[in-house]
Formats: structure tokens, sequence, C-alpha cells
């Protein structure tokens, strides 16, 4: 593993992932458990992380309604596989669904994403991770690694279904590291009041179960040189799905293609997390779509699968989800985002992979 992710960031982020406040958290000055509204006006910025997927979009909507002035707002979306022409996890349509997204409310989005992605990461071999890009409003900057805190390292092997972030490497490596170091490397926050806004529920798990709601962020520094406050805010962590769902609806927000597909939730195609209906509707639609990572496999004799069983044996486990609506079928397969974001409310339609277990989850 790398010892500086792993070692070091990720000890610091469990913090910010309510996994443990403990003594490993210094600049920690108060943490809520339960914190479902908050002065927003005492922020200079408001980061939203916006995965693509349901809870993300209702905590935008959530500041809609609370009357929170959008011009305080940014969006942040990370590129799972990067922009070096991986396409090993991802939906191909994610990074311009939210762009467009971000259009539909008048709102910036900023890109950020590590140098070849997943991919990239999960082939390291005796080498360093690679730089992170991000997307400023002043242009891409490129944040290269310091090589005099970290050794060479080797991962070799699929992430797998864990709380533990050293083995679930895809969320840190990928997400929550990539948002640190965009924090931390823009001057543009320094001496502000940041609120860094993520789309958790407690529903979704024990673990999220226990998270806080509000809390300083592991780049807080308010009391730092560079002055720079960064409060964590859950806003949907004790909702449920029910009042989710509610929010689209109201605002006639569309359904995200995956839970149209029947997918319980909107995460990589191919996440870690999908269970044997969803790998075997992947086989089964998408004819061709597990053979990538089915190489893998073979050749680092090790399975995405954490009971070491094939992708391929994984997917002949159960029936491939019934796909009825074939507009979001045809739009899962382009780049492009063609279908509206937003749609009369009184056409507004559940999509079938509300509620559903199956599919894919957080631990």
């Amino acid at each position: 593993m790398h010892e500086y992710d792993d070692k070091t960031v990720i000890p610091e982020l469990r913090s910010q992932l309510g996994l443990s406040l403990g003594n490993g958290s210094s600049m920690l000055k108060k943490a809520y458990f339960s914190a479902p509204s908050i002065d927003i006006n005492d922020y200079d910025r408001i980061v939203l992380c916006m995965s693509g997927g349901k809870d993300s979009i209702a905590c935008l909507l959530n500041l809609i309604d609370i009357g929170v002035d959008l011009s305080m707002v940014e969006l942040w979306h990370h590129d799972v596989d990067g922009r070096e022409g991986s396409t090993l996890m991802d939906w191909p349509f994610m990074a311009d669904y939210n762009r467009q997204l971000a259009a539909a409310f008048g709102l910036p989005i900023y890109f950020s994403w590590l140098e070849g992605g997943f991919e990239g990461e999960m082939l390291k071999e005796d080498s360093y991770s690679r730089p992170h890009h991000v997307e400023t409003p002043d242009g891409l900057i490129t944040l290269d690694r310091d090589t005099r805190r970290a050794k060479p390292g080797t991962r070799m092997k699929f992430p797998q279904v864990s709380a533990n972030l050293q083995t679930r490497w895809c969320s840190s490596a990928l997400k929550i590291d990539v948002g640190r170091r965009a924090l931390n490397n823009q001057s543009r926050f320094d001496g502000k009041k940041v609120l860094f806004i993520t789309g958790e529920r407690r529903e979704e798990s024990s673990n999220r179960a226990k998270y806080n709601q509000l809390e300083p962020h592991a780049c807080d520094r308010r009391a730092g040189r560079k002055a720079r406050h960064v409060d964590s805010w859950r806003p949907v962590l004790h909702w449920s799905e029910d009042k989710v769902w509610d929010a689209l609806r109201r605002h006639s927000v569309i359904a995200p293609v995956p839970y149209r597909l029947g997918w319980g939730r909107s995460s990589c195609m191919k996440c870690i997390f999908n269970d044997a209906v969803i790998w075997a509707t992947l086989r089964h639609h998408f004819p061709g779509s597990l053979d990538a990572i089915a190489a893998y496999e073979e050749r680092f004799e090790t399975t995405i699968n954490r009971n070491r069983i094939s992708i391929l044996d994984v997917s002949k486990q159960a029936s491939p989800l019934e796909i009825g609506d074939e507009e979001a079928f045809i739009q899962a397969m382009k780049r492009e985002y063609s279908l509206p974001v937003i749609q009369n409310s009184s056409n507004w339609i559940l999509p079938p992979g509300a509620y559903a277990k199956t599919g894919c989850g957080p631990s």
C-alpha cells in the first residue's frame, strides 16, 4: 500500500468520516452528532460534493429550500476514471450529467481527479501515486506528489468492500484525498469560512449511522497560518429515502439514469459494492462490460469479489433486472448526456430503483 495514503492521509480523514474522533484530530473544536439546520449565512463559500446521485442532489435542493444564496455555492465532482482514457468503472455519461445538472441550476462546477483514475491507481507497482488535477475558477492546477514523504508502493488488486479505507482504497484515493488536496491548495479559501457538504445518510448503513452531522473538516486550519476555516456538514444525514425522492419530485428533477435502470444507488457502474443481480444485469444488458474486470482478476490472481468468486461466476448467480426504460438504457453507454435534467412535476415518475435493496451501497 502507498505509505503516505495509508499512514498519513487515511488516519487524518477518519475524523472527517466520523469513524474515529479521538486523539487523532487535534484541530477538532466541536462536533455535533445532530445538526439538521445551521447558520448558512455564517459562511463565505459553500462547496457541495456532487456525485450525481439522489442524495447529493437532495443536498442541493435542501439549500434551495432553506433559501441559500446560490451565488455562494459551487459543485465539485471527482472523476473516478480520470481524464486519461480509462473507462473501467464509471458510467460514461456521469461527468456530462453533472455538468448539465449544474447548468440547470445556474451553478459553477469544478472537476477533479487522480491522474489515471481508478485503473491507474490499481496498477501502481513499486511506484508513487500519480498527481491530482483540480479545476478552479482560474484554471486547471496539477498537484504533484511530495516523494520526500512517501515510499513507492504497490496495489495490483481491486479495492474490497470494507469500512476500512486502506482496504476500500477507491473512496480514499479517488474521492476523499482529491477533495482534501483541492481544499488545501487553493489560496482563495485562505482566511475564509467554508462549508463542505456531502450527502451521506444514516439509514444507508450502520457505519454511516454513527457519523456526525456537523464537524470541522480534516482540512480545517482556522487557528493556523492560513486561517482556513472549513466545516463539514451532512444536511441529509437524518433524512429518509422518502424525503429524498420527495425533494426531487417537488423540484421536478428527473431521477438519474441508474435509478431508472433499476439500480438502488447511483455509484460507479461497476462498483465494488454491486451485488450478483447488478453484475448479472451488466453481463446480460451490456455485453462485454465485465471483460476487463475478469482479465484483471486473472492477472492479479485476486477477484473483485471478497468471497473469491470470479466476476463472471458472480454474474451467473442471479437473474438480471428487467430494464423497461428504453430512453435511459440508450443513454447509459453514451458519454454525452442528452436527456432532460428537469421535467414538469406533473410528469415526474418514481424510478424502478427507488427503495431497491439490490445494487450497491456504502458501508
